[in-house]
Protein backbone atom coordinates (compact mmCIF):
# COMPACT_ATOMS: atom_id res chain seq x y z
CA UNK A 1 0.00 0.00 0.00
CA UNK A 2 2.09 2.89 -1.31
CA UNK A 3 -0.05 5.84 -0.26
CA UNK A 4 -2.78 4.85 2.23
CA UNK A 5 -5.71 7.13 3.01
CA UNK A 6 -5.09 6.75 6.75
CA UNK A 7 -1.96 5.95 8.74
CA UNK A 8 -2.47 4.82 12.34
CA UNK A 9 0.60 5.32 14.50
CA UNK A 10 0.48 2.62 17.18
CA UNK A 11 -0.83 -0.95 17.17
CA UNK A 12 -2.29 -0.90 20.67
CA UNK A 13 -5.92 -1.08 21.75
CA UNK A 14 -7.03 2.31 20.42
CA UNK A 15 -4.94 2.08 17.25
CA UNK A 16 -6.19 -1.37 16.29
CA UNK A 17 -9.79 -0.33 16.80
CA UNK A 18 -9.33 2.88 14.80
CA UNK A 19 -7.63 1.00 11.96
CA UNK A 20 -10.32 -1.68 11.77
CA UNK A 21 -13.16 0.86 11.74
CA UNK A 22 -11.48 3.11 9.17
CA UNK A 23 -10.88 0.10 6.93
CA UNK A 24 -14.45 -1.15 7.36
CA UNK A 25 -15.65 2.28 6.25
CA UNK A 26 -13.73 2.14 2.98
CA UNK A 27 -10.37 3.73 3.77
CA UNK A 28 -7.03 2.22 2.80
CA UNK A 29 -5.22 1.93 6.14
CA UNK A 30 -1.63 1.29 7.24
CA UNK A 31 -0.76 0.61 10.89
CA UNK A 32 2.79 1.50 11.94
CA UNK A 33 4.41 0.42 15.21
CA UNK A 34 7.98 0.04 16.45
CA UNK A 35 7.13 -3.14 18.37
CA UNK A 36 7.43 -6.69 17.07
CA UNK A 37 3.71 -7.54 17.40
CA UNK A 38 0.37 -5.78 17.85
CA UNK A 39 -1.39 -5.37 21.19
CA UNK A 40 1.52 -6.04 23.56
CA UNK A 41 -0.04 -4.06 26.41
CA UNK A 42 -3.36 -5.83 25.91
CA UNK A 43 -1.61 -9.17 26.33
CA UNK A 44 -0.46 -8.44 29.89
CA UNK A 45 -3.60 -6.63 31.04
CA UNK A 46 -5.88 -8.11 33.67
CA UNK A 47 -3.29 -10.66 34.72
CA UNK A 48 -3.20 -11.93 31.14
CA UNK A 49 -6.98 -12.19 30.85
CA UNK A 50 -7.72 -8.61 29.73
CA UNK A 51 -10.32 -6.63 31.65
CA UNK A 52 -11.66 -5.51 28.28
CA UNK A 53 -14.49 -3.23 29.40
CA UNK A 54 -16.67 -2.11 32.29
CA UNK A 55 -20.44 -2.27 31.91
CA UNK A 56 -20.95 0.92 33.93
CA UNK A 57 -18.48 3.11 32.06
CA UNK A 58 -19.48 6.76 31.88
CA UNK A 59 -17.83 10.19 31.82
CA UNK A 60 -17.78 10.24 35.64
CA UNK A 61 -15.32 7.32 35.57
CA UNK A 62 -12.59 9.42 33.97
CA UNK A 63 -10.16 12.14 35.01
CA UNK A 64 -9.66 15.02 32.59
CA UNK A 65 -9.43 18.78 32.66
CA UNK A 66 -12.68 18.59 30.69
CA UNK A 67 -14.73 15.92 32.44
CA UNK A 68 -17.41 16.10 29.71
CA UNK A 69 -15.04 15.50 26.79
CA UNK A 70 -15.36 11.70 26.71
CA UNK A 71 -19.17 11.78 26.81
CA UNK A 72 -19.77 11.87 23.04
CA UNK A 73 -17.46 9.01 22.04
CA UNK A 74 -18.53 6.83 24.99
CA UNK A 75 -22.20 7.33 24.16
CA UNK A 76 -21.74 6.33 20.52
CA UNK A 77 -19.70 3.18 21.21
CA UNK A 78 -20.76 1.52 24.44
CA UNK A 79 -19.53 -1.49 26.44
CA UNK A 80 -22.45 -3.43 24.98
CA UNK A 81 -21.20 -2.64 21.48
CA UNK A 82 -17.77 -4.08 22.25
CA UNK A 83 -19.35 -7.05 23.98
CA UNK A 84 -21.29 -7.83 20.79
CA UNK A 85 -17.96 -7.99 18.95
CA UNK A 86 -16.47 -10.26 21.61
CA UNK A 87 -19.49 -12.56 21.45
CA UNK A 88 -19.37 -12.65 17.65
CA UNK A 89 -15.89 -14.11 17.91
CA UNK A 90 -17.05 -16.69 20.45
CA UNK A 91 -14.73 -15.39 23.18
CA UNK A 92 -15.86 -16.65 26.58
CA UNK A 93 -15.92 -14.04 29.33
CA UNK A 94 -16.98 -13.52 32.92
CA UNK A 95 -17.86 -10.64 35.25
CA UNK A 96 -15.18 -10.73 37.93
CA UNK A 97 -16.44 -7.81 40.02
CA UNK A 98 -19.43 -5.57 39.43
CA UNK A 99 -19.26 -4.49 35.80
CA UNK A 100 -15.70 -5.68 35.17
CA UNK A 101 -15.54 -8.08 32.23
CA UNK A 102 -12.58 -10.44 31.68
CA UNK A 103 -11.76 -13.16 29.17
CA UNK A 104 -12.16 -16.69 30.53
CA UNK A 105 -9.08 -17.62 28.54
CA UNK A 106 -6.24 -15.45 27.32
CA UNK A 107 -5.98 -11.74 26.54
CA UNK A 108 -4.48 -12.92 23.28
CA UNK A 109 -8.03 -13.65 22.13
CA UNK A 110 -8.81 -9.93 22.20
CA UNK A 111 -5.65 -9.12 20.24
CA UNK A 112 -6.41 -11.84 17.68
CA UNK A 113 -9.95 -10.50 17.33
CA UNK A 114 -8.79 -6.94 16.67
CA UNK A 115 -6.08 -8.03 14.24
CA UNK A 116 -8.62 -10.20 12.41
CA UNK A 117 -10.96 -7.21 12.15
CA UNK A 118 -8.11 -5.14 10.72
CA UNK A 119 -7.05 -7.76 8.19
CA UNK A 120 -10.64 -8.39 7.09
CA UNK A 121 -10.89 -4.65 6.42
CA UNK A 122 -7.73 -4.72 4.30
CA UNK A 123 -5.44 -2.94 6.77
CA UNK A 124 -1.69 -3.22 6.25
CA UNK A 125 0.63 -3.76 9.23
CA UNK A 126 4.16 -2.40 9.29
CA UNK A 127 5.63 -3.65 12.54
CA UNK A 128 9.15 -2.92 13.80
CA UNK A 129 8.98 0.39 11.98
CA UNK A 130 10.40 3.45 13.71
CA UNK A 131 8.46 6.65 13.16
CA UNK A 132 10.97 9.48 12.86
CA UNK A 133 8.72 12.41 12.00
CA UNK A 134 5.33 13.51 10.70
CA UNK A 135 5.13 16.56 8.45
CA UNK A 136 2.22 18.41 6.93
CA UNK A 137 2.11 18.28 3.15
CA UNK A 138 -0.21 19.36 0.38
CA UNK A 139 -3.38 17.28 0.69
CA UNK A 140 -2.27 15.54 3.86
CA UNK A 141 0.86 14.42 5.65
CA UNK A 142 4.24 12.76 5.14
CA UNK A 143 5.17 10.13 7.73
CA UNK A 144 8.94 9.65 7.89
CA UNK A 145 10.08 6.19 9.01
CA UNK A 146 13.37 4.32 9.15
CA UNK A 147 12.16 2.56 6.00
CA UNK A 148 11.33 5.67 4.01
CA UNK A 149 8.56 8.24 3.64
CA UNK A 150 4.85 7.53 3.28
CA UNK A 151 2.28 10.03 2.07
CA UNK A 152 -1.20 9.88 3.52
CA UNK A 153 -4.34 11.91 3.82
CA UNK A 154 -4.87 11.40 7.57
CA UNK A 155 -2.79 10.44 10.60
CA UNK A 156 -4.19 9.00 13.82
CA UNK A 157 -1.90 9.37 16.86
CA UNK A 158 -2.41 6.19 18.90
CA UNK A 159 1.01 5.41 20.37
CA UNK A 160 -0.29 5.50 23.95
CA UNK A 161 1.46 7.00 26.95
CA UNK A 162 4.52 6.47 29.09
CA UNK A 163 3.31 3.60 31.27
CA UNK A 164 5.10 0.21 31.22
CA UNK A 165 8.28 1.23 29.33
CA UNK A 166 9.48 -2.38 29.14
CA UNK A 167 6.78 -2.90 26.49
CA UNK A 168 8.13 -0.02 24.42
CA UNK A 169 6.07 2.86 25.82
CA UNK A 170 6.81 6.05 23.94
CA UNK A 171 6.16 9.77 24.15
CA UNK A 172 5.87 9.96 20.35
CA UNK A 173 2.25 11.15 20.30
CA UNK A 174 3.07 13.85 22.85
CA UNK A 175 6.15 14.98 20.90
CA UNK A 176 4.23 15.15 17.66
CA UNK A 177 1.37 16.99 19.36
CA UNK A 178 3.78 19.64 20.64
CA UNK A 179 5.41 19.89 17.22
CA UNK A 180 2.00 20.66 15.69
CA UNK A 181 1.36 23.33 18.33
CA UNK A 182 -1.07 21.38 20.51
CA UNK A 183 -1.20 21.88 24.23
CA UNK A 184 -0.21 19.00 26.51
CA UNK A 185 -1.54 18.60 30.06
CA UNK A 186 1.36 17.63 32.40
CA UNK A 187 1.70 13.88 32.59
CA UNK A 188 2.21 11.55 35.58
CA UNK A 189 1.94 7.84 36.40
CA UNK A 190 -1.62 6.80 37.28
CA UNK A 191 -3.20 3.63 38.66
CA UNK A 192 0.16 3.10 40.32
CA UNK A 193 1.39 1.73 43.70
CA UNK A 194 2.42 4.35 46.27
CA UNK A 195 5.76 4.64 48.08
CA UNK A 196 5.82 5.56 51.79
CA UNK A 197 8.79 7.16 53.51
CA UNK A 198 8.13 5.09 56.65
CA UNK A 199 7.20 1.82 54.94
CA UNK A 200 7.42 -1.13 57.33
CA UNK A 201 8.86 -4.23 55.61
CA UNK A 202 7.25 -6.35 58.35
CA UNK A 203 3.84 -5.47 56.90
CA UNK A 204 4.65 -6.55 53.33
CA UNK A 205 1.93 -8.85 52.06
CA UNK A 206 -0.73 -7.79 54.59
CA UNK A 207 -4.01 -7.06 52.79
CA UNK A 208 -7.44 -5.84 53.88
CA UNK A 209 -10.56 -4.10 52.53
CA UNK A 210 -10.57 -0.32 52.91
CA UNK A 211 -12.35 2.83 51.80
CA UNK A 212 -10.01 5.40 50.26
CA UNK A 213 -10.62 8.94 49.08
CA UNK A 214 -8.73 12.14 48.30
CA UNK A 215 -10.37 15.27 49.65
CA UNK A 216 -13.93 15.65 50.89
CA UNK A 217 -15.38 15.97 47.39
CA UNK A 218 -13.34 13.26 45.71
CA UNK A 219 -14.78 9.84 44.83
CA UNK A 220 -14.72 7.06 47.45
CA UNK A 221 -13.20 3.75 46.46
CA UNK A 222 -14.13 0.70 48.53
CA UNK A 223 -11.78 -2.12 47.61
CA UNK A 224 -8.61 -3.90 48.71
CA UNK A 225 -5.27 -2.55 49.89
CA UNK A 226 -2.02 -4.50 50.27
CA UNK A 227 1.17 -3.40 52.00
CA UNK A 228 4.37 -3.76 49.96
CA UNK A 229 8.03 -3.54 50.91
CA UNK A 230 8.04 0.07 49.70
CA UNK A 231 4.53 1.26 50.51
CA UNK A 232 0.98 0.29 49.57
CA UNK A 233 -0.84 -1.07 46.55
CA UNK A 234 -4.08 -2.89 45.75
CA UNK A 235 -7.15 -1.75 43.76
CA UNK A 236 -8.28 1.02 46.14
CA UNK A 237 -4.78 2.48 46.29
CA UNK A 238 -4.34 2.37 42.52
CA UNK A 239 -7.63 4.24 42.16
CA UNK A 240 -6.70 7.11 44.47
CA UNK A 241 -3.19 7.35 43.00
CA UNK A 242 -4.71 8.95 39.90
CA UNK A 243 -6.06 11.82 42.02
CA UNK A 244 -2.99 12.55 44.15
CA UNK A 245 -0.84 15.58 43.43
CA UNK A 246 2.53 16.16 45.10
CA UNK A 247 2.00 16.67 48.83
CA UNK A 248 -1.61 15.46 48.86
CA UNK A 249 -2.80 13.04 51.52
CA UNK A 250 -5.32 10.27 51.02
CA UNK A 251 -7.85 9.41 53.71
CA UNK A 252 -8.03 5.68 54.46
CA UNK A 253 -10.71 3.93 56.51
CA UNK A 254 -9.26 0.61 57.69
CA UNK A 255 -12.60 -0.56 59.11
CA UNK A 256 -15.11 0.34 56.39
CA UNK A 257 -18.74 0.20 57.41
CA UNK A 258 -17.95 0.15 61.12
CA UNK A 259 -17.65 2.79 63.85
CA UNK A 260 -14.01 2.29 64.88
CA UNK A 261 -14.42 3.93 68.31
CA UNK A 262 -17.41 1.76 69.22
CA UNK A 263 -15.55 -1.35 68.10
CA UNK A 264 -12.50 -0.53 70.22
CA UNK A 265 -14.47 0.46 73.31
CA UNK A 266 -16.43 -2.80 73.14
CA UNK A 267 -13.20 -4.81 73.03
CA UNK A 268 -11.89 -2.83 76.03
CA UNK A 269 -15.10 -3.54 77.95
CA UNK A 270 -15.25 -7.23 77.04
CA UNK A 271 -11.54 -7.99 77.53
CA UNK A 272 -10.14 -5.53 80.12
CA UNK A 273 -7.05 -7.65 80.85
CA UNK A 274 -6.03 -7.98 77.21
CA UNK A 275 -3.10 -6.07 75.69
CA UNK A 276 -3.50 -3.22 73.15
CA UNK A 277 -3.18 -5.32 69.95
CA UNK A 278 -6.38 -7.08 71.01
CA UNK A 279 -8.25 -3.83 70.38
CA UNK A 280 -7.65 -4.41 66.69
CA UNK A 281 -8.76 -8.02 66.44
CA UNK A 282 -10.86 -7.07 63.41
CA UNK A 283 -7.66 -6.26 61.49
CA UNK A 284 -4.84 -8.56 60.31
CA UNK A 285 -2.57 -9.43 63.27
CA UNK A 286 0.62 -7.91 61.89
CA UNK A 287 -1.15 -4.63 61.17
CA UNK A 288 -2.82 -4.66 64.60
CA UNK A 289 0.55 -5.00 66.33
CA UNK A 290 2.04 -2.17 64.26
CA UNK A 291 -0.85 0.21 64.97
CA UNK A 292 -0.91 -0.51 68.70
CA UNK A 293 2.85 -0.29 69.25
CA UNK A 294 2.64 3.23 70.73
CA UNK A 295 0.28 2.10 73.48
CA UNK A 296 2.88 -0.01 75.24
CA UNK A 297 2.09 -3.18 77.22
CA UNK A 298 -0.51 -1.69 79.57
CA UNK A 299 -3.65 -3.82 79.68
CA UNK A 300 -6.79 -2.34 78.21
CA UNK A 301 -8.48 -1.64 81.56
CA UNK A 302 -5.72 0.90 82.28
CA UNK A 303 -5.67 2.51 78.85
CA UNK A 304 -7.22 6.01 78.97
CA UNK A 305 -10.17 6.64 76.68
CA UNK A 306 -8.23 9.43 74.95
CA UNK A 307 -5.68 6.85 73.76
CA UNK A 308 -8.50 4.64 72.50
CA UNK A 309 -10.06 7.60 70.67
CA UNK A 310 -6.73 8.53 69.08
CA UNK A 311 -6.29 4.99 67.83
CA UNK A 312 -9.86 4.91 66.50
CA UNK A 313 -9.24 8.14 64.59
CA UNK A 314 -6.10 6.69 63.06
CA UNK A 315 -8.00 3.60 61.97
CA UNK A 316 -11.01 5.35 60.47
CA UNK A 317 -9.12 8.35 59.05
CA UNK A 318 -5.54 7.30 58.40
CA UNK A 319 -3.82 10.18 56.61
CA UNK A 320 -1.70 8.46 53.99
CA UNK A 321 0.80 10.94 52.57
CA UNK A 322 2.98 9.15 50.01
CA UNK A 323 6.60 10.06 49.35
CA UNK A 324 6.05 9.18 45.69
CA UNK A 325 4.90 6.40 43.39
CA UNK A 326 6.45 3.33 41.82
CA UNK A 327 6.59 5.32 38.58
CA UNK A 328 5.74 4.45 35.01
CA UNK A 329 7.35 1.00 35.34
CA UNK A 330 4.46 -0.10 37.59
CA UNK A 331 1.76 2.33 36.41
CA UNK A 332 -1.13 0.89 34.44
CA UNK A 333 -1.75 4.16 32.60
CA UNK A 334 -0.50 7.71 32.16
CA UNK A 335 -2.47 10.67 33.49
CA UNK A 336 -2.59 13.87 31.44
CA UNK A 337 -1.69 14.06 27.76
CA UNK A 338 -2.89 15.93 24.69
CA UNK A 339 -5.19 18.74 25.81
CA UNK A 340 -8.81 18.03 24.91
CA UNK A 341 -9.35 21.74 24.13
CA UNK A 342 -7.47 21.16 20.89
CA UNK A 343 -9.61 18.16 19.84
CA UNK A 344 -13.17 17.62 18.65
CA UNK A 345 -15.04 15.53 21.21
CA UNK A 346 -17.09 13.94 18.40
CA UNK A 347 -14.29 12.91 16.03
CA UNK A 348 -11.05 13.27 18.06
CA UNK A 349 -9.72 15.37 15.17
CA UNK A 350 -7.36 18.26 15.92
CA UNK A 351 -9.48 21.37 15.54
CA UNK A 352 -6.92 23.42 13.64
CA UNK A 353 -5.32 20.58 11.62
CA UNK A 354 -7.81 18.64 9.46
CA UNK A 355 -6.82 15.00 9.06
CA UNK A 356 -4.85 14.73 12.30
CA UNK A 357 -6.44 12.74 15.14
CA UNK A 358 -5.41 11.74 18.68
CA UNK A 359 -6.95 8.86 20.61
CA UNK A 360 -6.55 6.55 23.59
CA UNK A 361 -4.06 7.02 26.40
CA UNK A 362 -2.23 9.85 24.61
CA UNK A 363 -5.24 12.11 25.27
CA UNK A 364 -5.99 13.77 28.62
CA UNK A 365 -8.68 11.21 29.49
CA UNK A 366 -7.70 8.75 32.23
CA UNK A 367 -10.10 6.08 33.41
CA UNK A 368 -10.61 4.36 36.73
CA UNK A 369 -9.37 0.84 37.29
CA UNK A 370 -11.63 -1.93 36.00
CA UNK A 371 -11.82 -1.75 32.19
CA UNK A 372 -12.72 1.92 31.73
CA UNK A 373 -9.46 2.76 29.96
CA UNK A 374 -10.01 -0.01 27.43
CA UNK A 375 -13.53 1.26 26.78
CA UNK A 376 -12.09 4.72 26.13
CA UNK A 377 -9.61 3.13 23.71
CA UNK A 378 -12.41 1.37 21.83
CA UNK A 379 -14.73 4.39 21.79
CA UNK A 380 -12.13 6.98 20.81
CA UNK A 381 -10.77 4.59 18.17
CA UNK A 382 -14.21 4.13 16.64
CA UNK A 383 -14.86 7.89 16.60
CA UNK A 384 -11.55 8.69 14.90
CA UNK A 385 -11.70 5.73 12.53
CA UNK A 386 -15.14 6.66 11.27
CA UNK A 387 -14.24 10.32 10.85
CA UNK A 388 -10.92 9.63 9.12
CA UNK A 389 -12.59 7.25 6.65
CA UNK A 390 -15.39 9.72 5.94
CA UNK A 391 -12.79 12.28 4.88
CA UNK A 392 -11.60 10.01 2.07
CA UNK A 393 -14.81 8.80 0.49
Amino acid sequence: MMNPDVIVLGAGAAGLMAAAVAGQNGARVSVLDHGPEPGRKILISGGGRCNFTHLETGPNCFISQNRHFARSALARYTPQDFLKLVNRYGIAWHEKARGQLFCDGSAGQIVDMLVSECRAAGCEFRMQTRILDVRRAEHGFIVVTDDGEIRTGSVILATGGLSIPKLGASDLSLRLARKFGLRVVPTAPALVPLVLADADPELAGVSLPIVARVGKKGPRFEDGMVFTHRGVSGPAILQISSYLENGDAAQIDLLPGQNALNVLLKVKKDRPKALPPSLLEALPQRLARALAVGMGDTMLANQPDRAIKALAERISNWQLRPAGTEGYAKAEVMRGGIDTRDLSSQTLEVREIPGLYAIGEAVDVTGWLGGHNFQWAWASGVAAGQAAAAGHR
